[in-house]
């Protein structure tokens, strides 16, 4: 079997989606400065591994009983194999030993930040708990949040020749591919549950297909041209399908989903590449997941 890996790059919209420590009263987004004086808010991988893997239990039923704490450590239990664990599998572990140093694995499904597309502009959220204050005739308690709506961006690549394989242990054709097809379709669906909201952040734009190397090739190439106008930035993207990946066309491995009236230049999207709904684009990918591994359907 010749090594493959999917890639997939998503546009989602989506309201303040990680908080960092914050100070006093004041809940502070995570976000990062870039050298134009531009903000950025952003949600970490680490946030959207724990909703994908809580997804991932509610939905298939992944084995989340794989933990404990061990030698002072919380970690993955000594004696869980990637056969007990989706997880496992698919985001690696690591199993620390006292002066034995550890048993790794390293992620065979790598996830990027999920980065706004819209500067974050200082806005503010003034909250307090009057409505349980004046129950018992107290002061409320004051409390501000910053807040940001925007279209993220995040990346999934996920290397198919080494799911479900770790050492002496190789699970079937079969699991391999029911696997990668489960967290496919977690980013279908993919929400965040974050201070009494639910974001929705299933995809409104995604782009990628199976590969022969396994890079994230449109990570950091998705841009907005015009944030008043929502116009995509089709030249970074045309510039990556005119690359070659071992011989292989990246245009031609490349497929596009989009949600009808996401931005204004819809017209110039589909152009770059075979263009479908975001249904038609998963049931693609679910096929190429399921020829890859041979597996009948």
């Amino acid at each position: 079997m010749k090594n493959k890996a999917l890639t997939l790059t998503f546009i989602f919209k989506a309201s303040s989606l990680n908080y960092g420590e914050g100070t006093a009263n004041i809940s502070e987004l995570k976000k990062f400065h870039r050298g134009d004086g531009e903000v950025y808010s952003f949600a970490s991988r680490q946030s959207i591994r724990y909703d994908m893997v809580r997804l991932g239990n509610e939905f298939f039923n992944w084995n989340l009983n794989v933990v404990d704490k061990s030698k002072g450590v919380v970690q993955f239990k000594e004696d869980c194999t990637i056969e007990d664990s989706v997880e496992m599998d698919l985001f690696g572990y690591m199993k620390t030993k006292a002066k034995a140093g550890a048993d790794k694995r390293s992620a065979v499904a790598r996830l990027s930040h999920a980065v706004s597309l819209e500067p974050y502009r200082s806005d503010l959220e003034f909250l307090n708990n009057m409505g349980l204050a004046t129950r018992i005739n107290e002061n409320s308690n004051l409390a501000t949040l910053e807040q940001h709506e925007s279209l993220y961006t995040y990346t999934l690549t996920i290397d198919l020749s080494h799911v479900g394989v770790d050492g002496a242990i190789e699970l079937s054709e079969l699991e391999k591919a029911n696997r990668v097809k489960q967290l496919v379709e977690i980013t279908k669906y993919l929400n965040r549950e974050i201070r009494g909201r639910q974001e929705n952040l299933a995809p409104l734009f995604v782009i990628g297909g199976l590969y022969p190397i396994a890079n994230p090739f449109f990570l950091g190439r998705v841009a907005l041209q015009d944030f008043n106008a929502r116009l995509l930035n089709v030249k970074q993207i045309e510039s990556v399908l005119k690359q070659t990946a071992l011989g292989h066309d990246v245009r031609v491995c490349t497929k596009i989903g989009l949600v009808d009236g996401t931005f204004a230049n819809e017209n110039e999207i589909t152009e770059l590449a075979d263009t479908v709904s975001i249904e038609e684009f998963y049931q693609y990918i679910l096929q190429e997941i399921d020829a890859y591994y041979k597996v009948l359907v």
